[in-house]
C-alpha cells in the first residue's frame, strides 16, 4: 500500500476506533435497539465511503465532522426510504422525516452531552441481564468499541463464526425482548450497574492477563474497559462508589504497564519491575478515584482489590510493601469472593509474611480446582512457594509438569528462566 494510502487508512483505523461507538449509539437511539445492525451498517458505510473519497481526494479538514456529516445523510436517508418498511420505536424519528424539524432534531441528538449520554444508555443495553455474559462483553466490544468480529474472535480464544453467533443472539434477545435504550433507575440502575462493572472488569482483565495473540498485554482493550468506567463516573445521575473503585483498581494496575514487559517481550513480576517506569500521574489519579469511593458507605470486591493495589503503587520498594496490610485485605476479600484466583493470590501474599510452608499448605487445599489444570500462574506460583521453602527439586519438578501440558508458548521464556533460576540451587 503506498505510504499516503496507509497514511489514510490508519486516519480511518482511528476514527473508527473513536467514532464508530458514539455514533452507533446516537443513531441506535434514532433507530431503535431492535435496529442495532442497522446503525452499524450505517457507520461502517460512512466509514468506508471516508476511505473511498479521502484516498483520491486526501483528508479533509474536519474528518470526524465529515463522518458524521455522512451518517446523518445516510441515516435520513435510510428513514425516508424505509418509512413504510420499518418499524422505529423512537421518539425523534418523526422530527428527522421532516423538512421543517429535520435541521434542528440533528443538531441536538449529535451534541456533546446527547452523545454522551446516549453511549451510556447503550453500555446498559449492551450488558442487559437478559443476555448471556458472554454475548454481553461480545456485544459491547462490538457496538461501543468498534472492535472487528476477528479481533473479538482473537481476544476471547475462540472463532469468528461463535462471535457471529453470540452477537446474533444478544440481537435477538434485544429485539424479542423489546430492551428500552436507557439508563435504569432506582434498585433497577443498582442491580444492573452490577452487571455493566463486572462485563467492564472482564475486558479489563482480558487485556490485562492477554490469553490470546503475540502480546502479554493488550492496551486497546484495557483502554476501552477504562473509557467505558469514566462514562458511568462522568454521569451526574449515577452515585456509585463501585464505579469509582473499579476505575482506581484499573488506573493502579495500568500505571504499571510500562515496567510489565522486559525487552525482550518477557513478563516480569511486581518483585522485578523497575519502579521508576510506573506512571506517578496515573498511581495519584488512582490515590482520587480511590478517596472518592471511600466517601461512600460501601465495600465491594473493588474497593478491597484497588486498596490492595494501592498499597504496591505507594511501596518504595518491594521488600517494604506492607505484606500484613495487604494479608488482612486479603482475608477480608474472601469473606466475599472465595474464588480460586483470589485465594491463590492470597497464598502468595501468605508465603510474603514469611510463611511459604504454610502458603504451600493453603495451595494445596485448592490443587483439584479444575480452574487451574493448565493455569499457567498456579504452577509458576507453586514453584516459587517450593524454591522459598529450599526445594528447589519441588520447583523443577512443577515447572517441568507445567511444560507437559499445552500453554501459549509466549510463556516459555518466562518458565525457562525460573528452571534456570531453580537449577542454580538445586
Amino acid at each position: 500500500m503506498p505510504r499516503d494510502e496507509k497514511n489514510i487508512s490508519d486516519k480511518i483505523d482511528h476514527l473508527f476506533r473513536y467514532e464508530y461507538g458514539k455514533l452507533v449509539s446516537v443513531l441506535t437511539k434514532t433507530f431503535g435497539t431492535s435496529n442495532i445492525e442497522l446503525a452499524e451498517d450505517v457507520v461502517q458505510e460512512a466509514m468506508l465511503e471516508a476511505l473511498n473519497k479521502w484516498t483520491y481526494s486526501g483528508v479533509p479538514e474536519n474528518p470526524v465532522g465529515w463522518i458524521y456529516r455522512v451518517a446523518k445523510f445516510k441515516a435520513v436517508n435510510i428513514l425516508n426510504k424505509e418509512k413504510y418498511k420499518r418499524q422505529y420505536a423512537s421518539n425523534v424519528v418523526h422530527h428527522l422525516q421532516s423538512e421543517w424539524t429535520l435541521e434542528p432534531a440533528l443538531e441536538h441528538i449529535f451534541t456533546d452531552k446527547e452523545i454522551a449520554d446516549d453511549q451510556l444508555r447503550m453500555i446498559f443495553t449492551c450488558c442487559h441481564p437478559s443476555i448471556s455474559s458472554d454475548s454481553q462483553i461480545a456485544l459491547t466490544l462490538k457496538t461501543l468499541c468498534g472492535f472487528s468480529i476477528p479481533e473479538i474472535a482473537k481476544a476471547f480464544l475462540t472463532n469468528e463464526e461463535n462471535i457471529n453467533k453470540r452477537l446474533v443472539r444478544a440481537r435477538k434477545t434485544i429485539k424479542d425482548a423489546d430492551i428500552p435504550f436507557l439508563v435504569p433507575v432506582g434498585k433497577e440502575l443498582e442491580e444492573r450497574l452490577s452487571n455493566v462493572l463486572e462485563t467492564i472488569y472482564l475486558l479489563f482483565n482480558e487485556g490485562y492477563n492477554s490469553t490470546s495473540g503475540d502480546s502479554m498485554i493488550r492496551f486497546e482493550l484495557c483502554e476501552e474497559a477504562i473509557r467505558l468506567a469514566e462514562i458511568i463516573a462522568s454521569n451526574p445521575t449515577i452515585k456509585s462508589s463501585n464505579t469509582y473503585a473499579l476505575l482506581a483498581l484499573m488506573t493502579f494496575n495500568t500505571s504499571r504497564f510500562n515496567s510489565r514487559i522486559d525487552e525482550f517481550d518477557n513478563l516480569l513480576d511486581l518483585e522485578h519491575q523497575e519502579r521508576n517506569k510506573w506512571d506517578n500521574e496515573l498511581i495519584k489519579k488512582g490515590l482520587y478515584y480511590l478517596e472518592f469511593a471511600a466517601t461512600q458507605d460501601e465495600v465491594s470486591i473493588y474497593h478491597i482489590l484497588a486498596t490492595i493495589s494501592a498499597h504496591h503503587c505507594t511501596a518504595l520498594t518491594y521488600e517494604s510493601t506492607d505484606w500484613i496490610g495487604i494479608l488482612s485485605l486479603y482475608d477480608m476479600l474472601i469473606e466475599i469472593d472465595k474464588s480460586p484466583i483470589i485465594l491463590l493470590n492470597r497464598a502468595v501474599v501468605l508465603s510474603k509474611t514469611g510463611s511459604p510452608k504454610k502458603a504451600l499448605k493453603q495451595l494445596t487445599k485448592i490443587k483439584d480446582n479444575p480452574a487451574f489444570r493448565s493455569y499457567i500462574p498456579y504452577y509458576t506460583t507453586k514453584a516459587e512457594l517450593h524454591f522459598q521453602n529450599n526445594a528447589p527439586k519441588m520447583a523443577i519438578k512443577t515447572l517441568n509438569e507445567l511444560l507437559k501440558l499445552p500453554f501459549d508458548e509466549k510463556f516459555k521464556p518466562l518458565i525457562n528462566n525460573k528452571l534456570r533460576k531453580y537449577s542454580e540451587r538445586n
